[in-house]
């Protein structure tokens, strides 16, 4: 199975998380997939609009806190390099697109998946979904942007609490704290989607791709620190332990 699906059409790319057996948690094979994807709807001349979406029951749960905990002690380091990395390397190609971004949530988004939504320009979320970091729980360094790219959004204060207590983000609170742009029932969540890209075809791509660049913030200083922080935690002992007491409870 392909780690990413990837269509175009009439001008608009959806591309797709496809590993739904692990609720499109990220490994390496996912984010090598996803840059590839992105570097060649980099290259598309035409391109109007990208969706992202997820196959399955979940949008992503983020790191797949199995894969990190089957590589042995002493090479997590150099595994978390290259996951994080690729993980950074997605965030900030999907920023630097000149044609909006669109994220389609139709489940749970946990730990640094939290990224791929904060450089969407809209997304729709269905109430079902949520958001969550879990590293406070599991006893990694944040990613995926949650201290780079999050407090801009939603203020030092609440993203604070939101991670030192693990807290969960409703669908609804996510649509308040200006995360995503709609919270529609599932089976309107295409129509919301397509009546965005109906409303996008009469917009001048090049209004559009100058709009993108103004509001663009460089988070690429932020990302390389939590990088850093995530390297010089993650093969510690309070990490293997949390991933064992996560895993052990199925979480």
């Amino acid at each position: 199975m392909t780690a990413t699906l990837l269509d175009i059409a009439d001008g608009v790319a959806r591309l797709t998380l496809n590993r739904p057996e692990r609720h499109n948690s990220l490994v390496p094979a996912l984010l090598d997939s996803l840059n590839a994807d992105l570097d060649r709807i980099a290259g598309h001349r035409e391109m109007r609009a990208v969706v992202l979406q997820a196959s399955g029951r979940s949008f992503s749960t983020g790191g797949d806190v199995a894969g990190f905990q089957s590589v042995p002690r002493g090479q997590r380091r150099a595994y978390a390099e290259g996951l994080v990395g690729s993980l950074n390397r997605a965030i900030l190609a999907l920023l630097r697109l000149p044609v909006p971004v669109i994220g389609r949530i139709h489940g749970p988004l946990t730990g640094g998946s939290l990224g791929l939504l904060l450089a969407c320009d809209l997304a729709a979320i269905t109430p079902q979904a949520f958001i969550q970091p879990y590293y406070a729980q599991v006893g990694f360094s944040p990613d995926g942007g949650w201290t780079a790219m999050l407090p801009a959004r939603i203020g030092m204060q609440r993203a604070r609490e939101i991670q030192l207590l693990n807290q969960r983000v409703s669908a609804q609170e996510a649509l308040q704290l200006g995360l995503v742009t709609a919270c529609v029932e599932a089976d309107a969540l295409d129509a919301t989607i397509e009546g965005w890209l109906e409303k996008l075809k009469t917009m001048q791509p090049g209004s559009i791709a100058s709009t993108k660049a103004l509001l663009a913030t460089d988070c690429a200083e932020g990302l390389d620190a939590e990088l850093r922080n995530f390297l010089a935690l993650i093969d510690s002992a309070e990490a293997e332990a949390g991933m064992a007491r996560f895993l052990s409870k199925g979480a």
